[in-house]
């Protein structure tokens, strides 16, 4: 007969001597109390004599601190950086002229994306050409008025009216050449014999096609969003958590996660941590995903598993924990008495925050002005306890 066979058999065995012996106190006491009241006891408070010890095997000692490494489960989804997410619109609208795209198409930097006509592209260049030719004018004529005027030839007043035109022209140049580079012209190559009624539209990033908003001759505007680029090399995931896990995960962690239900292992590492809780008590954490995989996408839901580091935290053997009406529980040694001659011990019920657990050890969170320097707590026995518990007075007698 092997280890796993005895143990059943020999709680099996413990639990029937201490029925027995419950049903004896019984017996015994149905005499005794006939002629006396019967005491009534605290719903916390569950009484022992010494043999129903040593039977049910109770054992008391200390909370204490240890290192525990364990795991925490969270859900959230894969995202990409806002410098891996790129929508593209075109600056001052027009008619398409031309789109090939479709959804998933991989694309790169600079690559075209669509060709926009606009009637307003002729009358901008028009008038940057127009702007450029008077200003090499204006700039001979700055300089020659300058000239002049060091020669007090030129009045103080006339150069300031000719340096003032000068900049003003200026301006107005600079402004039509940065609105030229907008929707995509080079005033570099820009002259009186290749005027374009047409711009290229093209790609920011590289990455694929995520969205394509477009079709051929659609009259679009600067609002209108015509494509979205996703770049899928630097994934993250974004995690909710709840706030009371809130001091089990920091930057550094490992994290293990799964998507659609797969059974293949992704993994990631914690980058950041959210700096705030919202109104469901929740908050967010930041993990980069490590290892390639052809099949994540933005969007997707993920189980992940945060691998937890072993910090000291107050712990007690796994088994002096007991859960009731969905509660954690131990039980501590409340006080020794004596009944008509015979010795007995109460045990008080307190109710604890179960953390994470690891090596046959849990964590534990107490109530508030809890002594665990002085206090005796049941590291052993405690299901027994719970069971006398569960039949309120079977046991205690």
């Amino acid at each position: 007969m092997n280890n796993m066979t005895r143990q059943p058999i020999r709680a099996y065995l413990q639990y029937a001597l201490i029925s027995i012996l419950c049903i004896s106190c019984n017996g015994q006491k149905t005499a005794e109390t006939s002629s006396e009241e019967k005491e009534i006891l605290p719903d916390d408070i569950v009484e022992m004599r010494y043999d129903q010890i040593k039977v049910a095997e109770i054992d008391t000692g200390s909370i204490e601190f240890r290192s525990l490494s364990g795991t925490l489960k969270a859900s959230g989804k894969v995202s990409v950086p806002p410098n891996s997410f790129a929508t593209v619109c075109a600056p001052l609208g027009g008619f398409v002229k031309s789109a090939n795209m479709l959804p998933g198409d991989a694309v790169r930097e600079g690559q075209t994306l669509a060709i926009i006509e606009n009637q307003d592209f002729l009358d901008i260049q028009e008038e940057y050409l127009e702007a450029r030719s008077r200003l090499e004018f204006a700039e001979s004529e700055f300089k020659r008025h300058t000239e002049l005027y060091k020669e007090d030839v030129y009045s103080e007043k006339n150069l300031q009216q000719v340096t003032a035109d000068y900049k003003s022209l200026r301006s107005h140049v600079t402004a039509l050449e940065q609105k030229l580079v907008l929707i995509g012209i080079n005033t570099a190559e820009l002259n009186e014999e290749n005027i374009m009624r047409s711009v290229l539209l093209k790609s920011p990033i590289t990455g694929y096609v995520k969205t394509v908003n477009v079709n051929i001759g659609k009259s679009v505007s600067p609002t209108d969003i015509l494509f979205e680029i996703v770049n899928t090399d630097n994934l993250f995931l974004e995690l909710t958590l709840f706030e009371k896990d809130v001091s089990l995960v920091t930057a550094g962690q490992k994290i293990s996660f799964f998507i659609n239900n797969e059974t293949e292992e992704h993994s990631a590492v914690i980058t950041q941590t959210g700096r705030t809780v919202d109104i469901e008590k929740a908050y967010k954490v930041y993990a980069r995903v490590t290892n390639g995989c052809s099949n994540l996408m933005p969007g997707m839901y993920v189980n992940s598993i945060i691998e937890i580091s072993g910090n000291k935290v107050l712990s007690l053997p796994s088994d002096a924990v007991v859960s009731f009406d969905d509660k954690d529980y131990i039980f501590i040694f409340n006080r020794n008495k004596e009944e008509k001659g015979n010795p007995f011990t109460e045990y008080k019920m307190v109710e604890v925050k179960r953390g994470i657990s690891n090596g046959g050890y849990s964590e534990i969170n107490l109530p508030e002005g809890f002594d665990q320097k002085k206090t005796g707590v049941v590291i052993r026995g405690a299901y027994n306890l719970l069971s006398a518990k569960k039949n309120a007075g079977e046991m205690a007698c």
